[in-house]
């Protein structure tokens, strides 16, 4: 089984990490973020996969939708469970890739909910003190260690599958965002008067929407949502829902 995953501040990351640590008991898990140019390859090799991502507004993150279509010819026939972390609540976020993988002929074998620290730094809601959000982290893990024991059993859990979980993404959240995440976002902000043109920004961005032009960071207008350039910006100097960037939230703040 091997591990497929998009992440923007680590959580996704870290999820996927524990779970096939539980479920190989190995330190040789194959693990490759949908960036990584060796991963469709990988794919096409493999047929037990384990499918992680964010959840935005209930739905796929743009650039894991546009990675499942562009590349749909590769998950005929696989195997595949999802993960899907998010900040509060989803319904079917695993639903909503797996109706995805389904048309292209994949067979979901299960899924898995898992609430993680908010990750939207510039704005206050959902905001946890730093023991509160390793709590979450401690839970998370706890939950994934009985879902592998609960696999090796023979039980699949079917988090975000069921009709029940279709119909509460649907009308918790999806409606009245719709079709928000389908579209790529043209509001990050950059400060200038903050920012030390240091290219972090621009060598982290999964959707290369951050370019340096006369040694300043600019935006191309095709940012995934996904705050991996708030949330490793050393001035702070970038936000895309707030004007202040509240926390920056990255993973290694919460575990020990």
């Amino acid at each position: 089984m091997i591990g497929i995953y998009f992440s923007g501040t680590g959580n996704t990351k870290y999820c996927l990490e524990k779970f096939l640590e539980y479920y190989n008991e190995s330190n040789e898990n194959k693990l490759y973020s949908i960036e990584d140019k060796n991963c469709i390859n990988e794919i096409k090799e493999s047929n037990d996969i384990v499918l992680a991502y964010p959840i935005h507004y209930s739905d796929l993150p743009i650039i894991v939708r546009n990675f499942i279509v562009d590349n749909k010819d590769i998950f005929k026939n696989k195997n595949i469970f999802i993960i899907v972390t998010m900040g509060l609540f989803s319904g079917d976020g695993a639903g909503c890739s797996a109706r995805l993988l389904k048309k292209y002929g994949a067979n979901i074998i299960g899924g898995l909910h898992l609430k993680m620290p908010d990750c939207i730094g510039d704005v206050k809601a959902l905001k946890k003190s730093l023991e509160e959000n390793k709590e979450i982290v401690k839970w998370a893990d706890i939950k994934i260690k009985e879902t592998v024991d609960s696999i090796k059993n023979g039980h699949y859990s079917r988090d975000g599958l069921t009709f029940v979980s279709h119909l509460a993404g649907l009308f918790g959240q999806r409606l009245y965002f719709y079709k928000k995440t389908y579209r790529l976002k043209d509001k990050l902000k950059i400060n200038y008067e903050k920012c030390i043109s240091c290219s972090k920004c621009s060598n982290l961005c999964p959707m290369k929407n951050i370019k340096m032009s006369d040694n300043k960071p600019v935006t191309q207008n095709q940012c995934t949502s996904c705050y991996r350039c708030i949330s490793n910006c050393p001035k702070q100097a970038i936000t895309l829902i707030g004007n202040e960037v509240i926390e920056k939230c990255v993973i290694d703040k919460y575990i020990d």
